[in-house]
């Protein structure tokens, strides 16, 4: 089933496609220096942040593993419900593992907390949260490795979308939805 795009249009670029690659290099090298002796299971969050994830891992310097799991508090809306569901649970035993949590954005912060405490639960040695974007206001004391701080515009590219749509653009868009 192919899904139109929604209502709406990409009205701006707020970082290039230069701009990305640059700051996943030098997130790679911070944590290449930061896991030295204990290469990190990266766990990806499906969907949005799978091609940040492999750019990522490609920079650093280290031996990696990777998971995923996939969560939902967006549906196909531009606005989280407020209500984090896991659609995919990771296949690895964090237990005694150095765990990268790798996030594509930081929103209202409901999502990390959430994953942050269920993977927590499960004993990992550490555990940290690379994300891509942190939204303006959110709380980044759970977030050690920030690539970049952005407004509240919905964005779209490089991994993050609307109803499935815009993903592959090589750079950071705001997306503006039609009002009704």
């Amino acid at each position: 089933m192919n899904v139109s795009a929604p209502a709406g249009r990409i009205t701006r670029e707020v970082i290039s496609a230069e701009s990305l690659a640059q700051r996943v290099r030098d997130l790679g090298r911070e944590i290449t220096l930061d896991y030295r002796g204990r290469p990190p299971l990266m766990v990806g969050v499906l969907k949005g942040a799978y091609i940040f994830m492999s750019d990522l891992a490609r920079e650093i310097k280290l031996p990696v593993e990777f998971d995923f799991m996939a969560v939902s508090s967006y549906g196909q809306s531009t606005q989280s419900s407020g209500v984090v569901r896991i659609v995919k649970d990771l296949e690895t035993d964090i237990t005694d593992r150095d765990v990268l949590l790798v996030e594509d954005i930081v929103d209202s912060g409901l999502t990390l907390k959430y994953l942050r405490k269920l993977l927590g639960d499960r004993k990992p040695a550490s555990l940290e949260v690379c994300a891509l974007l942190v939204r303006e206001g959110a709380q980044l004391e759970n977030v050690k490795y920030v690539g970049f701080p952005i407004p509240p515009d919905f964005v779209v590219g490089y991994g993050l979308d609307v109803a499935q749509h815009y993903r592959e653009k090589r750079a950071i868009m705001v997306f503006e939805p039609d009002s009704d």
